[in-house]
């Protein structure tokens, strides 16, 4: 049984995983696609246009890459989960069938007419179908973690005698306390992404004295967008998910944050350390006193428990990976926020583009964002386990009971195969694009 839930586990981990990489890309450079044509419109500068075009292709990409890595993790609801599916299929199914249904279609139909409907619909309608697009892919964004809330904060259900969860009111599901700190928080760490890999592009043009216009456009967008969204990843948003997570889930919150004992006078903030889950204590320990109580409560004094005040049964499962993955998604944030900053000053001095040492740094960040976004959701991911449904269902009463481990095994490693050349293909893909550049339009 427990190898069995441990392949569960592990396939769908590494599917959401590779899935992930692409729609954080797409939700936030549909933003800035929608700014370049709002640019354009407004200036009447065409490399604003042509960049909102050279855009779309790379999102156009990135979405088809989205789709076919999204629909194996439908199905495995089915085979992997079919406990958890027959349980909570009546609550979950709700926004899963309306995220389906309105905003992925929303999206893939104006993406469409985006791509290839300018000269026929004109400049003003072309800027409505790529907002159009912004907003599917933000409403989809919107309804899946408005699903994920849900089983971190479960509301507006009920028990049946057989178990089942049905919805008793729907409206609870979109005023979930749980919903709109984790969606915006989300949405910030998207627009992250997509600002470094806009600026990194535009870098690499500069670096290369390839497409240079075009190249100083991308990093002056993508440092502006990345220096405000990486403040907002942290305040306000960030900081709410995780007051959020100290109110509904306090034993969460002190495996995130390493607190293995109840401080009296108030809790230190960890900036590193090792946890030691054989003496229940962090090695090699450095950390700020009572930081964490002032910005959790803004109280200096204020007391959070620690893990040894709640039952081991309840304890995060895999608390190492849960403090090493919230602690390496504070720490790039803070990269982040430092790297942008910087960019700014120098972009406001006029000398960024000749600042060859940030331009190298801007280009080799790209995968960072990446990385900080997928650490963000394996806190929150590890952090409600044990549960599927927090407090109400387990993960292991959710796995299918006739799946064996070796049958999951051999799909898991077809997963990887097939998902390393998805990949390969991708970067080839990508790369051909990138290399390419935009194509100014002739006037």
């Amino acid at each position: 049984m427990e190898d069995m839930l441990f392949y569960d586990r592990m396939q769908f981990a590494f599917t959401i995983t590779f899935h992930y990489l692409f729609p954080q890309l797409t939700m936030g450079l549909s933003l800035m696609i929608v700014y370049f044509k709002w640019k354009f419109l407004r200036t009447k500068i065409y490399k604003y246009n042509d960049a909102a075009k050279f855009w779309m292709k790379i999102f156009a990409l990135n979405f088809a890459m989205g789709v076919v890595t999204g629909i194996p993790m439908e199905f495995q609801f089915g085979t992997n989960w079919a406990k958890f599916s027959e349980l909570t299929g009546g609550i979950i199914g709700q926004t899963l069938a309306m995220e389906g249904m309105f905003s992925f279609f929303l999206e893939s139909s104006f993406l469409g007419l985006f791509l290839f409907g300018e000269k026929l619909l004109g400049h003003k309608l072309h800027f409505v179908t790529g907002f159009l697009v912004f907003l599917g892919s933000w409403a989809s964004g919107y309804l899946i973690i408005a699903t994920h809330s849900w089983m971190q904060y479960p509301v507006g259900y009920e028990i049946l005698e057989n178990g089942k969860f049905v919805l008793n009111n729907f409206a609870a599901l979109f005023s979930n306390p749980w919903l709109l700190p984790s969606y915006l928080h989300n949405q910030m760490g998207s627009v992250i992404t997509s600002s470094f890999v806009v600026a990194a592009i535009g870098a690499f043009y500069i670096l290369n004295n390839k497409h240079s216009e075009f190249g100083k456009l991308f990093v002056k967008t993508g440092v502006i967008f990345g220096l405000v969204s990486s403040v907002l990843v942290a305040f306000p948003t960030g900081d709410w998910a995780a007051k959020n997570v100290a109110e509904h889930q306090p034993v969460t919150f002190a495996a995130m944050e390493g607190i293995f004992e109840t401080e009296v006078g108030g809790s230190e903030i960890v900036l590193i350390g090792q946890p030691n889950m054989q003496e229940k204590k962090l090695d090699n320990k450095i950390a700020v006193p009572n930081i964490l109580s002032f910005l959790t409560y803004q109280e200096w004094d204020k007391q959070i428990k620690g893990l040894n005040e709640f039952d081991e049964s309840v304890h995060p499962t895999n608390v190492p990976g849960l403090y090493y993955a919230y602690h390496i998604m504070v720490g790039l944030g803070t990269i982040f926020i430092g790297l942008m900053l910087l960019a700014a000053v120098q972009l406001f001095r006029r000398k960024l583009y000749k600042t060859k040492w940030i331009l190298w740094v801007l280009m080799f960040m790209l995968p960072f964002p990446y990385i900080a976004n997928t650490t963000g959701w394996y806190t929150a991911e590890l952090g409600r386990q044990p549960w599927l449904v927090y407090n109400l269902l387990r993960t292991a009463d959710g796995a299918s009971p006739t799946v064996s481990s070796g049958n999951t095994l051999f799909t898991l490693l077809g997963f990887i195969g097939l998902y390393l050349l998805l990949g390969l293909l991708f970067v080839m893909l990508a790369g051909k694009i990138i290399n390419k550049g935009p194509e100014p339009e002739k006037h």
